[in-house]
């Protein structure tokens, strides 16, 4: 067995995952990092094998780890790297935060940001995947990342280095997102928090909230996220392609298409990665077949079959 660095965190052996993701799946890592602190972090990698892969993961949301695991060290931040400032319309955010309480502490402050209410997850994913509803996206609003490279070292890069598009962005292999600094648009904090609520109650009477989801299976075939306005268009939605190939609802094993919304994944009940992941690919082939339409993954898949 590879030798591992000293730390001041926490470093655990063969540590499964599956209650570290929302779905609530997958296989062991061989080993889970947990730093102290970003010294810690930066000392760790620089310190370990470089043959030894990592893998960066926030809280889980939009994550299938597989029933083998993962043959690598993830890295999972916490509370040494939520932290959240603001100053003037710059907000500085630990990327361990969630995105929810970085829009409320924002909107508390006078800075609209109120975009990141209803995401779930934390900052870190919300730049690697460039997340983003009603029109908005992280790339409108970020600035700079700082992040700690795999050999140990820490740099920041500008927002525009990180070729930010449509769930999806360039970072250096195994490069850990440690901050992100936004920058909002001013707002009236009372206004604010009530477009939040409105967005909340939205989003829990279209989407199946109170499940095991990992937020939406598919990307957009348009390219885009929902804009949530009146006049948008479904035509190349996700959602509507699943349900005109008779998909809504599906089910496999544990694993379901929620007959709430079509393109949320569910875990109903003992569901395993593999079943969740088989259900959406027959889904993708059910809409091939019908529109021809191609869809991709938004949710990340990692590890190795079971």
């Amino acid at each position: 067995m590879i030798q591992m660095p000293q730390t001041r965190g926490r470093l655990t052996p063969d540590r499964p995952l599956n209650d570290l993701t929302w779905l609530r799946v997958g296989g062991p890592a061989d080993w889970l990092f947990q730093p102290a602190d970003r010294a810690d972090l930066k000392a760790f990698l620089a310190a370990l094998d470089p043959a030894v892969p990592v893998f960066p993961m926030g809280v889980g949301s939009n994550l299938i780890v597989r029933d083998g695991g993962l043959r690598a060290v993830v890295i999972r931040l916490g509370r040494g790297f939520n932290g959240i400032s603001v100053e003037g319309m710059r907000v500085t955010v630990g990327a361990a935060a969630l995105d929810a309480h970085v829009a409320k502490r924002a909107a508390e402050a006078g800075v609209d940001l109120t975009f990141l209410r209803t995401i779930p997850g934390s900052i870190g994913g919300a730049v690697r995947m460039n997340a983003g509803c009603y029109g908005t996206y992280t790339a409108d609003h970020l600035k700079a990342v700082t992040v700690v490279l795999r050999d140990g070292r820490e740099a920041v890069l500008d927002a525009a280095a990180l070729d930010l598009e449509y769930r999806q962005s360039s970072l250096p292999e195994g490069a850990v997102i440690v901050e992100a600094v936004f920058e909002g648009l001013p707002g009236d904090p009372a206004a604010l928090v009530a477009r939040m609520e409105a967005q909340l109650k939205k989003r829990d009477e279209t989407q199946p909230t109170k499940d095991r989801t990992a937020g939406s299976t598919f990307r957009n075939p348009a390219g885009f996220s929902s804009t949530g306005q009146a006049d948008d268009v479904h035509d190349l939605k996700a959602w509507k392609v699943i349900d005109e190939a008779g998909m809504r609802g599906a089910t496999l094993g544990g694993a379901q298409m929620s007959p709430k919304h079509s393109n949320f994944l569910v875990n109903a009940g003992g569901a395993t990665a593999a079943d969740l992941e088989s259900l959406g690919e027959e889904v993708r082939k059910r809409v091939f077949q019908h529109s021809g339409i191609e869809l991709h993954w938004e949710i990340m898949r990692v590890g190795e079959a079971g």
